[in-house]
C-alpha cells in the first residue's frame, strides 16, 4: 500500500476536532521530532489510519472508524500545540 501524507487525516480527524489538526505541530514521543502533522507518513486502511513520524518512522497515532464509533490513539505524540485563533469580541 502506497503511504499519503498527513493532509489525508484532515478529513477524518476534522470531524472530530474544531480545528484543523493537520496544522498543529507535534512531538514525536520517539525521536522528539516537531512537525506539522500535515508531515507525517499515512497508511490508510478500509478501517481507518495509521500515522508514522516522518523522520523516525515510529507509530505517532491510531485512527479506527466503525458505524458506530471512532477510535483515536495519539500514545506516540509528546504533545500537540494548537494554535489558537481570537474570536471578534476578543480582538477588541
Amino acid at each position: 500500500m502506497q503511504p499519503l501524507d498527513g493532509n489525508a487525516l484532515a478529513g477524518p480527524l476534522g470531524e472530530l476536532f474544531s480545528f484543523d489538526p493537520t496544522s498543529s505541530e507535534g512531538e514525536c514521543r520517539h525521536c522528539h521530532d516537531s512537525a506539522v502533522l500535515a508531515r507525517a507518513v499515512v497508511y490508510p486502511d478500509p478501517s481507518g489510519f495509521v500515522v508514522r513520524c516522518h523522520a523516525c518512522g515510529e507509530v505517532l497515532l491510531t485512527l479506527v472508524r466503525s458505524a458506530e464509533r471512532t477510535w483515536l490513539n495519539l500514545n506516540g505524540i509528546a504533545g500537540l500545540r494548537v494554535q489558537t485563533v481570537s474570536s471578534p469580541t476578543e480582538q477588541g
